[in-house]
């Protein structure tokens, strides 16, 4: 029995009414008809395929309407991947920028290949007949690149835009490709930039990367740097538009922290203020697991030839030597820094700050009538002691004397019940408050410093309390400062400042309580103001969806690496087509979505930290 797939092909003759024979009927209608065209074209392919129009080929305002499909050609189709980005050409030389969102074989012709027959044929064989198969590339455009430079040939405007990227330009994709184009690979960098909008100039955060492989072109260096904007000419720096970094534990998100961090404490990076000058910015971080006093030191893992590319790229690397970590005093808590070699300074809080930011007591289940008692007595012990006379522990005297809560509550001022609840509240702040160092208030000066970076450890304070209240005072001593129009400390006031906060869920969550309340607010005006007052936000979590939602707002740029829990990955608020990418991502991969700043991006972090990390 002969095999169904192994049929041969015959002519059947010319039929009809023709009566010329067979041999002078094909040989005429040669002739007159039809013009003889090889099976294998002569010359080079170009691209990796043509735009197809059986379905349609539309281009719209409505995404769901827009219908661009390029067949690929066989000798193309293992190299493509989904969110690849391509090039296809207008007659006149401007250039569509597309991304692959989908890829699809579809049968050349009309047979039912899912059947036994055919299934085992495959398993028998190695390999199959793509030819059988048409392969379909879905495309997304982008943008629409295009110079001004009218008289140039595309050829001369790629050479252009190497001497002067800022000759290519984008607008919103307004044009449809005619039928058969010929696309190919964007392949390089300045294309791929303009058709993403990612700036020539900035702080670098990663390398373009799609599906997890490093986009390359034929320069060098062959990859493609994404930078952050960070200069007023070319709109607000982003760094005081507010950063989120987030990512599961294992995901790398303290390394990429770190290696954007240390961007901004470059020594060419410089801010204008008021008085026009242009200041360092000081870097101001809240460690709770004292990993950030290692960037004081090198990575011995960078050899000198990793030095050298980094230096190729622009990319800012080695210690920071004006590190210190501010190490806060609470109760018996030692701290040991075997680990790092930056300068250690303890300090305490002191229960002056309480005055104006009485929530730092507030405890978390105070209700608003029990806030409204505490500060009326906060301010008379003030009142009778002066503005930095009063101590924690001469506060808790105040409030045992008997006959100040009798005559509160005879007067109606506080009730007794409610006297007895903030006086429990109150209890055990005793170790977080006036300890035996150096206030802080003293010691501003050295905390916030132009080109430095200060970390403040939290890891070996073993009270989650007593440590989140440290945070918090000294983080609204920051931020007061910063949005005060009488500063008590022109310093903080003068410089621009980047606060960073790891774990920020823990400081900066949403909750139904005074404290959570008070700090939420403080921090979401603090945002607000930040382009203003040059105040940037650097917060890095695990949880994202923890963070409060008024802050989350006001963040422009997040960068988003492996999350495993679905409420974080849908917390972060990326594209779609994104979202289900960030579970798979290895260690280093990220996306960014920054819409000020680019498209959304796949990013591949550096394999090695910029300076040191770890043990």
């Amino acid at each position: 029995m002969s095999d169904p797939g192994d049929f041969e092909t015959f002519d059947s003759g010319t039929g009809g009414g023709d009566d010329r024979s067979p041999g002078e009927a094909v040989a005429d209608d040669a002739t007159d008809d039809f013009e003889e065209v090889s099976a294998t074209p002569v010359g080079a392919d170009r691209g990796i395929g043509t735009l197809s129009a059986s379905e349609g080929l539309v281009i719209s305002e409505s995404a769901d309407d827009t219908r661009l499909c390029a067949y690929v050609t066989v000798d193309n189709r293992s190299a493509v991947r989904i969110g690849s980005y391509l090039l296809a050409p207008y007659p006149d030389e401007e250039l569509l920028f597309c991304r692959i969102v989908a890829l699809e074989y579809v049968q050349e012709f009309r047979t039912d290949d899912a059947t036994e027959i055919h299934a085992r044929r495959a398993m028998r064989r190695s390999g199959i007949d793509e030819e059988d198969y048409k392969f379909m590339a879905t495309l997304e455009p982008v943008a629409v690149l295009y110079t001004d430079a009218e008289a140039q040939s595309l050829s001369e405007a790629r050479a252009a835009t190497q001497r002067d990227a800022g000759e290519l330009k984008r607008r919103m994709p307004d044009r449809v490709p005619k039928p058969e184009t010929v696309v190919r690979r964007a392949a390089d960098s300045a294309e791929i930039k303009t058709g993403l909008k990612i700036p020539e100039e900035g702080v670098f955060v990663g390398h373009l990367s799609v599906g997890g492989e490093t986009v390359r072109t034929a320069a060098e260096p062959p990859t493609i740097d994404y930078r952050l904007t960070d200069d007023y000419g070319a709109g607000d720096p982003l760094v005081f538009r507010h950063t989120l970094v987030a990512g599961g534990t294992g995901s790398g998100k303290t390394h990429a922290a770190k290696n954007v961090l240390r961007q901004y404490l470059a020594e060419d990076r410089r801010y204008p203020v008021d008085d026009g000058r242009e200041v360092a910015p000081a870097v101001v971080q809240f460690d709770p697991q004292d990993e950030y006093a290692q960037m004081h030191d090198d990575n011995p893992a960078l050899d000198a030839s990793a030095e050298r590319r980094l230096e190729r790229e622009g990319i800012a690397h080695g210690g920071v030597e004006d590190t210190t970590a501010f190490v806060p005093t609470v109760g018996d808590a030692t701290y040991a820094a075997a680990h790092h070699g930056a300068e250690q300074v303890a300090f305490t809080i002191p229960f002056g700050m309480v005055r104006s930011n009485p929530w730092l007591i507030a405890g978390s289940d105070l209700n608003d009538n029990q806030y409204g008692a505490l500060r009326y007595l906060l301010n008379r012990f003030f009142d009778a002691r002066g503005r930095d006379g009063g101590t924690y522990a001469a506060f808790m005297s105040f409030l045992d004397d008997p006959s100040l809560r009798e005559e509160l509550d005879e007067s109606g001022r506080v009730h007794e019940a409610t006297f007895d609840a903030v006086k429990r509240r109150a209890y055990g702040f005793g170790d977080v408050f006036d300890g035996d160092a150096r206030p802080i208030t003293d010691l501003v000066g050295q905390f916030v410093r132009p080109g430095g970076l200060t970390t403040v450890p939290t890891y070996h304070i073993n009270d989650s309390r007593a440590a989140t209240t440290v945070v918090l005072a000294v983080a609204s001593l920051l931020v007061d400062q910063k949005l005060s129009n009488d500063p008590d400390y022109p310093r903080i006031e003068e410089t621009p400042l980047i606060l960073g906060m790891d774990e920020a869920h823990t400081f900066l969550t949403a909750a139904d309580s005074v404290q959570a309340r008070k700090v939420i607010g403080k921090f979401a005006e603090a945002a607000k103001q930040g382009r203003k007052e040059r105040l940037g936000l650097f917060l890095v979590t695990q949880d994202p969806q923890d963070v409060a939602d008024p802050i989350f707002k006001q963040v422009n740029t997040t960068v988003v690496l492996n999350l495993g829990d679905e409420d974080a990955i849908s917390a972060v608020n990326i594209p779609s087509n994104l979202e289900g990418k960030v579970p798979y991502m290895e260690t280093g991969q990220m996306v960014v979505y920054s819409p000020d700043n680019s498209e959304p991006v796949e990013l591949t972090g550096l394999s090695a930290c910029v300076t040191r990390h770890g043990e």
